[in-house]
Order: C-alpha cells, then sequence, then structure tokens
C-alpha cells in the first residue's frame, strides 16, 4: 500500500493563516533568525522558545498536520534534510548528542508538523543531573533557556554558511535579510 493511499482522506491546504509556521514561512509574523536553508518541500529555521540556542526546526513548506500526509516529495526530502541539518547543529553547537523529533500539537489539536533538532550540550547535562531524552527536554522548558534575538540572528547566519558550505557554494542572502519579515 502507498503512503498515498493509507494517507488522511482530507488533502490539507499549502496556507493556513493563524497557523504560526504557515504565518512566519509567508512573512505575516517576524521569523527570527530568518529563513536558514530551503528546498523545495522544506524550510529550515531557528526553534522559537526554551529549546536553547541552535535548535533548529525543519517546517513543510505545505500546511501538514500528520506525517502520513507528506506527499512522495517531501517524504523522500526529508531523511537527507535531516541529516544536513543534524550536521550543522553539531558543526555549531559541539553538542555531546542532537536530539531529533516532532512535534505538532496546539492546544490540544493537530498543528502543522515541524521536526526539532535540538543540541544537547554537557553543559545540560550538568544541570539537570540524571535526567536524559524527554525528561531533559522537559527540564529544560522550564528553564530560562530562550536566546534572545540577536543570538539567535546571529546563529542562523552561521548555520546559513554551515548549510552552504557543506553544499559547497555559498548563497545568496535571502532578501529582507535575517528577519525575513518582508515575505520572501
Amino acid at each position: 500500500m502507498s503512503a498515498e493511499q493509507i494517507s488522511r482522506s482530507t488533502p490539507e491546504p499549502a496556507d493556513v493563516v493563524g497557523c504560526v509556521p504557515c504565518d512566519m514561512m509567508r512573512g505575516r509574523v517576524p521569523l527570527p533568525g530568518g529563513q536558514i536553508h530551503e528546498t523545495p518541500g522544506w524550510l529550515v529555521m531557528h526553534v522559537l522558545g526554551t529549546f536553547g540556542l541552535g535548535a533548529l526546526a525543519v517546517v513543510p513548506r505545505r500546511h501538514v498536520v500528520h506525517v502520513a500526509d507528506l506527499n512522495e516529495e517531501e517524504a523522500a526530502g526529508l531523511g537527507g534534510l535531516l541529516t544536513e541539518t543534524a550536521a550543522a547543529v553539531t558543526a555549531l553547537t559541539d553538542p555531546a548528542q542532537v536530539y531529533t523529533c516532532q512535534w505538532s500539537h496546539t492546544n490540544g489539536e493537530a498543528a502543522h508538523i515541524h521536526f526539532i533538532l535540538q543540541p544537547i550540550r554537557r553543559s545540560d547535562m550538568e544541570r539537570h543531573p540524571g535526567k536524559l531524552g524527554p525528561v531533559l527536554q522537559s527540564a529544560m522548558f522550564t528553564a530560562e533557556n530562550k536566546p534572545g534575538l540577536a543570538e539567535v540572528e546571529t546563529f542562523a547566519e552561521l548555520a546559513r554558511a554551515a548549510f552552504a558550505q557543506r553544499a559547497g557554494a555559498v548563497s545568496p542572502p535571502l532578501a529582507g535579510g535575517p528577519s525575513g519579515a518582508d515575505g520572501e
């Protein structure tokens, strides 16, 4: 049985006003650090919130709320992009591990899927002894672990350079600069 056959019967719209990832990708709300990397089906951005500096999100450009609803192109591109993103996070943060997880709930409802690649540093484990995996992530959520805008923008520039270096070419800057606020 193909992914299309087992996919949910209602196709997702390409864009949903009021969906935070859709709104950020379309320039309706600010995207701290701007778009870091893109493929035809996916966008990489810095995570908002308390995942810490260097946590990146891999987000489908199309509004998708279930992994089973990814189209063939999106599904085929995901593995390589997760690997590339983990390599960029590793190169820039020197973590003990890069946690990779998928989050997609808002107020208890399925929401735009996104994959988080979070660097876990030795210092994170030392601040929360004996806690690993989701328990460590949970402990970090309650800590003041949210980076400032300037830190995010600086990290995003470094991450863009890391992706470009892996691709073997320097990418041109995105229109609107690091904030991506002009909708590009």
